[in-house]
Parts: structure tokens; C-alpha cells; sequence
């Protein structure tokens, strides 16, 4: 099943897509991406100051954040935000429809990574960055207007991927909780949903093997994809204690699995979890909140739900 308004969604962005070149390389579609995104952006809400950027000294690299804050000031929780893009392409502001709404609707501060990418700077950089990121923002707490024991983490794909392994790595930082936007945990090739959405739309499993290992550095590296929890969240040995977890996944999207499955397993270890199936929807359906009313109506479900932590 797929929601009737997706369709209009897609026309769009494959229009967008097509004058990609066929020999695209991963720095032409970062390139790219830019544009899609800028030409398909929303509105930026006005109760919503973007202004303000900060450079992170980092042992992976400096690290560039932008801030998006709630204009009523005062101490506002705070979301660390890793966008989604395949671990190669993406920045804040392709994922600023997302980012500045949730600052927005939940009267807070988002703080959104501009990690690094690969293929020129494979795991652990990111990974590192993020976890710099992390610590620094609750050292900065006054200076940034939020709460240092109210910070949460998220992000949508890739992005998920990175924040679930913070999340993991950094399990006595206290996050006030995780928000899993469609998110990569492992790097089963063989789910379900990856044989059922083989086809689907905006992400298909055609190159996601060489995606993946781009991701480590190279086949040499594949073994971490399977091994290594900073890579792979859902192979922790324990999950216990972690922070809560709201986990959406989307029907037509080969992931779908990934996220079920890391779900079922906090749940396990104990984890409160919120699980929501996205029905009828797609990976990246954030990006249709335009053409598709229950991509927004889920954007609007994740943000209550950080409010009610």
C-alpha cells in the first residue's frame, strides 16, 4: 500500500533528480542534493532564528553545527540533529524542513550536524564528531539558551544510524531520549523488507552493498558493518539503560526491518519504545510534508513526543 500523496511528492523529486548525471560521483550528488533540497524547501517558520553557526574542535576534524532556536528564549531543550543522506551527502540545511519545525512546534533549540562524509572521511569520523558534539553542547549549555540534563538525540536515516550509535556509545551521558527517523542499525541485506522494497520509491537496495562499505573505508572493513556497534547499533551485547527510543519506520522502504527489528530489541533490554509503522508511507517521507498530510501528522507525533518526555 502506498498513500495516494506520495505520488505528486515523487514526480517532483524525480524531476529534481534527473538532470543528475549518470557517472555521478558521490561529490556530485552531495552537490546536487544542495540544489534538490534548496528548490523544494519550505517556509522557514519565523518563531524560528537560524542565524547562528558554531565550528566544533574535534579529533576527527573541526565540525560545523547550525543552531536552530526557538525566538522566545529563555532555557529551551535542546535536540542534536544528524541528518540523513547515505553517509555521503547532506548538510543542516537540506534537512532544515525538519530541523527548524521541530524548534518550532516544540518551542526549543535543534542543533544540526554537519559531520563528515564519505567517501573521503569513512566511520569513525562521523561517528566521533557526533560525540564531540554532544559533550560540547552541554558544556556551552548556558551560552546556548538550553538545559544540559534536558538533551536529546536524533536523526533520519543515516543520520539515525549515527544517533543510535551515540546514543549506545554514550550511554551514561544521560540523553533525555533517541528519536529514529527510518533508521539504518544494521546492514542485513537479506530482511524482508529489503526483498519486499527492493523497487520502492526514493531508495531502492541497488548499490546499498557499495554504499555500505564506502561507509567503513572499503571491503577490507566490511566485517565492522557486522561487528563494530558504533557502525552497527543493533550489535551491541547489551542495550540496556539506554535512553527512551521513538523509532519510525515507513512501509515501503527496504529499512523498515532495520528499525523493527532494533525496536524489538531495546525493548527487550528494557527500553521504553515508541514504534510507529508508517503505513503506506516511504524512506524520507519527512521531505513530502508538502504534498502528504500524514508525513507531517508524523512530524507532529515525533515532536509531541519529545515534549512529553
Amino acid at each position: 500500500m502506498l498513500n495516494s500523496q506520495i505520488n505528486d511528492f515523487m514526480s517532483k523529486w524525480n524531476a529534481e533528480w534527473a538532470t543528475l548525471k549518470a557517472d555521478a560521483t558521490p561529490q556530485d550528488r552531495r552537490a546536487h542534493f544542495e540544489v534538490v533540497a534548496a528548490n523544494m524547501a519550505l517556509p522557514k517558520p519565523e518563531d524560528v532564528d537560524d542565524s547562528a553557526e558554531h565550528w566544533i574542535d574535534s579529533a576527527a576534524g573541526r565540525i560545523r553545527v547550525r543552531v536552530y532556536r526557538h525566538r522566545s528564549g529563555g532555557t529551551q531543550d535542546c535536540l542534536i540533529y544528524a541528518h540523513g543522506g547515505a553517509f555521503m551527502q547532506g548538510s543542516p540545511e537540506t534537512h532544515a524542513d525538519i530541523t527548524a519545525r521541530i524548534a518550532s512546534w516544540n518551542r526549543q533549540t535543534v542543533v544540526s550536524l554537519d559531520y563528515a562524509l564519505c567517501p573521503e572521511h569513512p566511520f569513525p569520523a562521523a561517528f566521533d564528531q557526533a560525540c564531540d558534539v554532544a559533550r560540547w553542547c552541554r558544556d556551552n549549555a548556558e551560552t546556548l539558551g538550553i538545559d544540559p540534563a534536558r538533551i536529546a538525540i536524533g536523526g533520519d536515516s543515516a543520520g539515525g544510524n549515527l544517533s543510535a550509535a551515540v546514543a549506545l556509545a554514550m550511554k551514561d551521558f544521560g540523553f533525555l531520549g533517541q528519536l529514529l527517523i527510518y533508521p539504518c542499525t544494521e546492514f542485513d541485506l537479506t530482511r524482508p523488507s529489503m526483498i519486499e522494497n527492493a523497487e520502492a520509491p526514493l531508495l531502492t537496495t541497488k548499490g546499498m552493498a557499495g554504499v555500505n562499505r564506502m561507509l567503513v573505508g572499503g571491503a577490507e572493513n566490511e566485517h565492522l558493518l557486522y561487528e563494530d556497534p558504533r557502525v552497527a547499533p543493533y550489535v551491541a551485547d547489551d542495550h540496556s539503560g539506554l535512553a527512551p527510543a521513538f523509532i519510525a519506520v515507513a512501509e515501503n522502504d527496504p529499512l523498515r526491518d532495520s528499525g523493527v527489528v532494533y525496536a524489538e530489541k531495546l525493548e527487550a533490554a528494557g527500553v521504553s519504545v515508541t514504534l510507529d509503522m508508517g503505513d503506506g508511507l516511504i524512506h524520507g517521507y519527512l521531505r513530502s510534508m508538502e504534498y502528504c498530510d500524514d508525513a507531517q501528522a508524523k512530524l507532529r507525533k515525533m515532536t509531541d513526543w519529545l515534549a512529553a518526555l
